[in-house]
């Protein structure tokens, strides 16, 4: 599982946050815990497939906003225990 970030410029308010969330949403369905922050100016989510950085760009920029970058780690889940 990897956590994918993406830094995005131009978000204002929660609806800004949700059409990103939901443009995330449609262009990669298996995608989880899909979130963004304006105020970090970034979205994140996980997946199991790699992601095609050109079609995530693509996608965020028809939406109004512009895509800065995306970075990728692997994400390892934390138990409740540890």
């Amino acid at each position: 599982m990897n956590k994918i970030t993406v830094k995005i410029d131009g978000m204002m308010c929660g609806m800004c946050e949700a059409h990103i969330c939901d443009t995330i949403r449609r262009e990669f369905p298996d995608a989880k815990k899909v979130s963004a922050s304006r105020k970090k100016e970034e979205a994140t989510f996980l997946t199991d497939i790699p992601v095609d950085e050109a079609k995530l760009k693509k996608a965020i920029d028809d939406t109004g906003y512009t895509f800065v970058s995306l970075t990728s780690e692997e994400y390892k889940k934390h138990g409740l225990f540890g």
